[in-house]
């Protein structure tokens, strides 16, 4: 269920905010976005400590967050559920990006509200592909075309 967000803190949709504490998998993210989705605003944080608060004084909000799970310091579920428990961040999707392929890290995170579980393949061309077809996906769903060159995967 979507929750009404503060009037005026709409997400900017053109606006992706990536918390990756691995200096190389953000160099990869950042490679493979710039190639796929070069109209993408990406920051790029390494820990989540605080996000919450500063997600709180953003306008507009990030419209995604890609979320890696194992991190230093404030961990990543954990930023997923306080992302989670604030109804003014409900419109932001959160998509984990995460190397754990464990069913109960994808069932842990579910619960906790994420919108996409995505792992990360250690291959850079399908690291690519994966991460492109995931922002497509999002982008298309909130009404904002997918990158050239491919389409959405469809929800069954």
């Amino acid at each position: 269920m979507t929750q009404a967000h503060a009037p005026g803190r709409r997400p900017d949709n053109s606006w992706v905010l990536v918390v990756e504490d691995s200096q190389e998998d953000a160099e990869a993210i950042e490679r493979a976005l710039a190639r796929s989705h070069p109209q993408l605003r990406l920051e790029f944080l390494d820990r989540g400590d605080d996000l919450v608060d500063r997600l709180l004084g953003e306008d507009p909000l990030p419209g995604i967050l890609l979320l890696d799970l194992n991190m230093p310091g404030v961990s990543g579920h954990a930023v997923l559920q306080a992302v989670r428990a604030r109804p003014d961040l409900a419109e932001v999707t959160v998509v984990v990006f995460t190397s754990s392929t464990a069913p109960s890290e994808v069932d842990a995170a579910y619960a906790a509200g994420a919108d996409s579980y995505i792992y990360k393949p250690l291959n850079f061309h399908l690291f690519s592909t994966v991460l492109k077809g995931a922002l497509d996906y999002w982008l298309e769903a909130k009404g904002r075309p997918p990158a050239s060159g491919g389409s959405a995967p469809s929800v069954k």
